[in-house]
């Protein structure tokens, strides 16, 4: 098939293009002109994914990047970033994406898979949560997140464009930097453990979600619905770090801190950083790392597409630690 996949440059998106190109699909990403010469370097490049210039805020540039296109892989956002205002977040995962809707309308694409995340519904009181688990997102990122899926539904719903959202949870795997802080901190025994650690956390292998998007993208079925992609278990922060602690030799940690302190210096860090566009050294929400539940129920995935992820815990945390390690990052 021909296909596009924005986020092309980042790890997710980056992943899936080149899986899909070397299962013989024709693959374009569109790419930031800024990113070009990065991605000209790539994997993905590489694997013979096309770059496309353009931006999601440029919508010439994303109907000239769907043309011809059946599939469209939204995966692009903006993340986190110290004293970004919410209406950059908005511009990039809600305004964006109706940029990506409409070009994919008007060039006849035959589906959209739209990317979302897990943190559309915060802390899951009663786990595991499914599809229809109520929605609360913490931050302006799963705010803006939620707002694009909503608005993709609804695109799709009312225009006739076929969409299909997915939500992955807690992506890892070699090339992924967002762990590495715990991975190190709990390799050199400096890893803090706040509160008991008894909350659930539920990681997904980089390889097992991108054959998610996979089925998202060309199961008939998929048309219309929305499925959470995740692990095949979740376990306790507790075990987490322990299994990490075995895969790279160490005693798991051991102490546990109260959450209060490290709470309200996140919020005295935000507090003076924010405003001046210097990242904090502490946010609330790495604190709520340890507070709130993430733990999820696959079960539409698995029956409606047939989602199977492979890649155990144990075996994802190895693969990650000896990539972290040929990199020289433990």
């Amino acid at each position: 098939m021909k296909v596009l996949v924005t986020g092309a440059t980042g790890f997710t998106g980056g992943h899936l293009a080149r899986t899909l190109a070397a299962r013989g699909d024709e693959v374009r990403a569109l790419v930031r002109p800024k990113s070009l010469a990065r991605f000209a370097t790539s994997d993905a490049a590489a694997a013979g994914v096309a770059a496309l210039p353009g931006d999601l805020s440029d919508s010439d540039a994303v109907r000239e990047a769907v043309d011809g296109v059946e599939v469209v892989y939204h995966i692009a956002a903006t993340y986190r970033e110290a004293g970004q205002p919410d209406e950059a977040y908005r511009a990039v995962n809600v305004e964006g994406t109706r940029h990506v809707l409409e070009a994919a309308l008007a060039a006849g694409a035959r589906r959209v898979v739209h990317c979302s995340t897990g943190g559309v519904h915060g802390h899951v009181a009663q786990p595991p949560a499914n599809e229809d688990a109520p929605f609360s997102p913490g931050d302006i990122y799963q705010v803006t997140k939620l707002e694009a899926e909503q608005l993709a539904r609804e695109f799709g719903r009312t225009r006739g464009l076929d969409v299909v959202v997915a939500r992955p949870i807690g992506i890892y795997g070699p090339g992924d930097m967002r762990f590495l802080k715990m991975f190190r901190g709990i390799a050199r025994g400096r890893f803090p453990m706040l509160g008991s650690c008894e909350v659930f956390y539920h990681l997904t292998f980089i390889d097992d979600l991108v054959e998610g998007f996979r089925l998202c993208g060309e199961v008939p079925a998929a048309a219309g619905r929305t499925y959470l992609l995740a692990g095949p278990t979740y376990t306790t922060l507790n075990e987490l770090a322990a299994t990490m602690a075995r895969e790279l030799g160490v005693a798991p940690p051991r102490w546990h801190l109260p959450v209060w302190p490290f709470w309200t210096a996140g919020l005295l860090c935000e507090l003076v950083c924010v405003p001046l566009r210097i990242e904090p050294p502490l946010y609330r929400r790495r604190v709520d790392f340890y507070t709130k539940s993430r733990a999820f129920d696959t079960a539409r995935a698995r029956q409606e597409l047939g989602y199977a992820p492979r890649v155990e815990l144990a075996e994802g945390i190895r693969r990650t630690a000896a990539w972290y390690r040929e990199q020289g990052l433990l």
